[in-house]
Order: C-alpha cells, then structure tokens, then sequence
C-alpha cells in the first residue's frame, strides 16, 4: 500500500485540515491526530530499537491484556481490539483456529511468535 510511516509523522496543520475534508477517509480530526502521533511513535521506537519488530521482540511474549497496556502507552487509539487484530496477524497472539483445524498446523508450521512460552507482566 501507499502508507509511509515518515511522511504521515510530518503532516502539517495544513494537510490535516486537507484530510478533514477528504470524503474518501473517516474525518474525525482525533482520529487524524492519532494516525500523526503514533506514526511519530513509530519512527521514536525504530530509533530506540532499530526496528518497530525489534521493539515488538524485545517485550514478547505478553498476554494480550499486557500488550493492550503496553500499546496504550505508546500510542493512541489503540484499544484491546485493534492491538488483538494487529497482533495476531502479525503472529504475536494466537488466532481463532483450534488444534483440530486445518489452517491451525498450517499456521503452526509457520513458527509465529505466540508459539513461545506467554508471560504475565
């Protein structure tokens, strides 16, 4: 996709009141400044870590209402749903397949990340 992080943490005043008139996008001026600031998020953790994933790394595994705190405090709008979708497709929190499901050792054979012991934080 078109979605690069460096230019979204650069918005100016100018361009987020371009978006706010943008039909194409849900204009919701908090929404637009969250997208902002955790773009900036972002970039302060790559240059912590060297990578958003060396970040992701470095406090797996957590139970998801761990991660859920933890993304709350770096970022915003980022509720219990959205860090659970964000990481279970990312393979940090196991999805909704049962041991018995086909796409389950699909999933396995993969070795995500929840495969690794989970720790209470």
């Amino acid at each position: 996709s078109d979605f690069h992080i460096e230019k979204v943490a650069r918005f100016s005043a100018k361009k987020k009141e371009k978006l706010m008139q943008d039909a194409g996008i849900i204009r919701n001026r908090l929404k637009i400044e969250a997208a902002v600031y955790n773009a900036q998020s972002i970039l302060r953790l790559q240059q912590a870590f060297g990578s958003f994933k060396n970040w992701l790394d470095v406090h797996h595994p957590l139970t998801k209402e761990a991660w859920v705190k933890l993304f709350k405090k770096e970022f915003k709008f980022t509720g219990g749903e959205i860090v659970n979708e964000f990481l279970m497709s990312t393979g940090y929190l196991p999805g909704a397949h049962d041991k018995s499901c086909s796409i389950y050792k699909k999933i396995v054979k993969l070795q995500p990340k929840w495969l690794q012991k989970q720790r209470n934080v």
